[in-house]
């Protein structure tokens, strides 16, 4: 560990595996809402970014996205189905990365579950529109940084360590396998 987490008095670094790195994937995620969508990372130079609206996450950590047919990411995913997410619930906890590999489809099915009227503002056909597309993505691993008891907990044990001079973060961070 570096040396910040050995001056500190209780633990905070746990890996979760399995169910348990899927809950707080699901959790973490879902405050945030939207994510920065990495395509092209293993292709040596420098990889894609984009803001992207999360529709829905599945108890297991898939995730789900819209996009359009002709879009750049659709096509980045074709050529490097590898992608990177990453996002942050708040300003001064929640933040995951995660690492997987993403599908493109257009299934009918599953467009008209994750569909909302907001998004004619990009598929302005509609439900119905032809570019629409669901994107599937599956982590495979990531890391978390997060407060055990919240930010109201975790700001006062700041300002306690402050006056006290001693390092108290009630701060939890580790690896995600699923």
């Amino acid at each position: 560990m570096n040396s910040i987490n050995r001056e500190q008095a209780e633990e905070n670094y746990k890996d979760l595996f399995n169910e348990e790195a899927a809950l707080k994937i699901k959790e973490l995620c879902e405050k945030a809402k939207t994510c920065f969508f990495c395509t092209g990372i293993r292709s040596g130079s420098q990889f894609y970014t984009r803001p992207m609206a999360v529709q829905k996450i599945d108890d297991d950590g898939t995730f789900w996205f819209l996009s359009a047919s002709d879009s750049h990411k659709n096509q980045e995913i074709l050529l490097d189905p590898f992608i990177q997410l990453l996002f942050q619930a708040s300003t001064h906890s929640g933040f995951v990365t995660l690492y997987g590999e993403a599908h493109v489809s257009q299934d009918k099915m599953k467009i008209k579950e994750l569909w909302e009227p907001l998004l004619k503002t990009w598929f302005t056909e509609g439900e119905q529109d032809p570019r629409i597309t669901v994107i599937e993505f599956i982590p495979e691993t990531g890391y978390y940084w997060d407060t055990k008891h919240g930010r109201l907990v975790a700001f006062a044990k700041q300002v306690a360590g402050s006056i006290l001079g001693r390092t108290m973060d009630d701060s939890i961070e580790g690896k995600l396998e699923l």
